[in-house]
């Protein structure tokens, strides 16, 4: 994961309860440090995840928020993303127009 302040956040290839925390722990505090308003959040590199990848990516959410920033997830794999609209937090993690194409998408397979 990047250390400069102002480049995109990147998500490990893997992100499952076993490398959870410590992604979180390095997320954290460079979602907050980050210089813009904005905080891009690369996750295109995740190929192995559990649920433990969204609680990490909603726990960056809540610390942007608080920094009185937004985060801004790009890339997120299409499991995830169903995961993401499984739980009801898609919403919170997408933005609506992304995430209403996937519902339309997931709807219409149906």
């Amino acid at each position: 994961m990047p250390k400069a302040k102002s480049s995109t956040l990147q998500l490990p290839r893997e992100l499952t309860y076993r490398q959870a925390r410590e992604c979180l722990l390095s997320l954290r505090p460079l979602v907050v440090e980050y210089a813009g308003q904005q905080v891009p959040v690369d996750a295109s590199a995740v190929k192995v995840f559990d649920s433990s990848a969204l609680a990490v990516l909603l726990a960056c959410r809540r610390a942007a928020l608080a920094a009185g920033k937004q985060l801004q997830i790009t890339g997120l794999p299409k499991g995830l993303r169903s995961m993401a609209a499984l739980y009801g937090v898609q919403e919170l993690l997408l933005p609506a127009e992304d995430g209403d194409s996937e519902l339309k998408r997931s709807s219409n397979a149906d």
